[in-house]
């Protein structure tokens, strides 16, 4: 007997390519919901605020006036012109226009700069815990994704003999996130100059993620290795509007970058995207040079949020949670439970009808973690931690 082929066969770097778990998580949660199971949401990692009132008046205005037709593939002049402002006043540094790309959404900028400079055997070094797109996007493209380990006994830094260990000649890459994505933690001025000193020393690119630039509590800073010397020509500069202008569902993203890799990041826009909606564009130029008193309230309400959820969790039995400083997720420590990560996601899941996200999910250095996401309401916070507590005393 024959054996039937399949129809549809795949390319095997599809086997290499990962997800974000928070959607399949939602997904789970929403078929729970369906089947009356009241749900608490704190695993998607999105801003619960509605996009400010005058970024919507500006999009619905660009859109009455005829901006729906093909705009620049590298993104509308006006709309650069506000980028290079905000860099400026935010860095220090001036980009010039040809440098900038933007995007539908921040993701393309990551994609696209991998797949423009990485090749298979090629290493690149990224965060763990950290944003499981990095990695996958590394692995998509045949080469080697090094994690560097985000250690909670440093507030979720890297130990600086453990980066440098790292360093070989077919390092190509190292990717930095911060304020960072599970763990809230924040780059140090030292840990942005070492890094810079590397690359400067070893030629190696940069990849800067600071979607959360904005979202940072206690006077901290961030501290943009793209501001440092000699670094603007080997540095990715990678920003978008979802997470501090409440902007998600408009994808609108942006990377600054030497001119020669922005040509090619150009050229996989026409070859994939084309261009990104102009109307968004224009909403996101009113988003750069309006008011941020929407802006500040949000970030002042997140840091209400976060110190309630740092306190609760760190009453619950068998977790910790240190203080994160910047971005609206908690990392807290579960290993003490006896129970492995993803295993703990699902319980909570169906024993407390409350959705988080597996440290795992993360990277391997994840594992005896869990993430929340604290843009919820206090109430709703406040609610899960008792269905939390009520659910771990059944372990």
């Amino acid at each position: 007997m024959s054996v039937k082929l399949p129809i549809v066969r795949f390319a095997e770097r599809m086997s290499r390519l990962g997800t974000e778990t928070a959607f399949e998580v939602m997904a789970k949660a929403k078929a729970l919901e369906a089947q009356g199971k009241d749900m608490i949401y704190l695993q998607i990692g999105e801003p619960d605020f509605p996009t400010p009132k005058y970024i919507i008046e500006a999009g619905v205005a660009a859109l009455r006036d005829g901006q729906t037709h093909y705009s620049a593939a590298s993104g509308i002049l006006p709309l650069k012109e506000a980028i290079v402002e905000d860099v400026k006043a935010r860095r220090g540094v001036t980009p010039v226009i040809d440098q900038i790309v933007v995007t539908p959404g921040a993701k393309p900028i990551l994609f696209f700069v991998i797949l423009a400079l990485i090749e298979a055997g090629d290493e690149v070094i990224y965060p763990d815990p950290g944003f499981p797109i990095y990695e996958s996007m590394v692995s998509f493209v045949g080469a080697k994704a090094v994690p560097l380990p985000l250690r909670e006994e440093n507030e979720f830094g890297f130990v600086h003999d453990e980066f440098l260990s790292l360093i070989n000649e077919r390092t190509r890459l190292i990717i930095l996130n911060s304020p960072n994505n599970p763990t809230g933690g924040v780059l140090s001025r030292a840990d942005v100059e070492l890094v810079a000193k590397v690359a400067r020393e070893r030629n190696i690119m940069v990849l800067s993620d600071e979607v959360y630039k904005n979202i940072l509590y206690d006077d901290y800073q961030n501290h943009s290795i793209y501001s440092l010397p000699e670094m603007q020509e080997r540095t990715i500069l990678l920003d978008g509007f979802s997470k501090t202008y409440a902007m998600t569902g408009w994808r609108l993203g942006y990377g600054v970058m030497p001119e020669s890799l922005a040509k090619k990041v150009e050229r996989l826009m026409v070859n994939s995207n084309s261009c990104t909606a102009a109307f968004t564009q224009y909403a996101g130029i009113e988003a750069l040079k309006g008011s941020t008193v929407e802006v500040d309230a949000m970030v002042h309400t997140f840091k209400s949020r976060r110190d309630f959820i740092v306190t609760g969790l760190n009453k619950l039995p068998g977790v910790s949670c240190v203080m994160p400083k910047g971005a609206f997720y908690v990392f807290p420590n579960v290993a003490e439970l006896g129970v492995k990560s993803d295993e703990l996601e699902n319980y909570l899941l169906h024993e407390a009808g409350v959705a988080v996200l597996s440290g795992s999910a993360f990277g391997r250095y994840g594992e005896g973690y869990l993430r929340f996401s604290y843009a919820n309401s206090i109430e709703n916070i406040d609610r899960a931690l008792q269905r939390i507590n009520n659910a771990l005393d059944k372990i």
